[in-house]
């Protein structure tokens, strides 16, 4: 389909929020503020059993990992702090090769 172009931009600008407002992506039944209940009365109706949590929480706490290895030694990289955007992270930058 062949568009003018403040015809094109008209349609693109419908699809945009302006600010303060955020998408919502899930309602209906997946509304956060019914879905446990909504879930299991949907399990019911199919006759579905409920995921069982027979294994008690560890402990231990795992590091999470990223899937891409080191690029300089090839290693597993671990994640070792999460921020949020705009928050200053705790730890200082890793080192560099050719620091002085």
């Amino acid at each position: 389909m062949r568009l003018a172009t403040d015809e094109f931009i008209r349609r693109f600008l419908i699809h945009v929020l302006p600010d303060g407002f955020h998408r919502i992506r899930h309602y209906g039944l997946l509304a956060a503020a019914g879905r446990k209940a909504n879930v299991a009365r949907i399990r019911k109706l199919l006759g579905a059993e409920a995921p069982s949590q027979d294994k008690a929480p560890s402990a231990e706490i795992i590091p999470l990992t990223l899937r891409q290895p080191c690029p300089d030694c090839g290693g597993p990289m671990r994640i070792v702090e999460i921020f949020r955007r705009g928050q200053r992270p705790a730890t200082r930058a890793p080192p560099q090769k050719d620091a002085a």
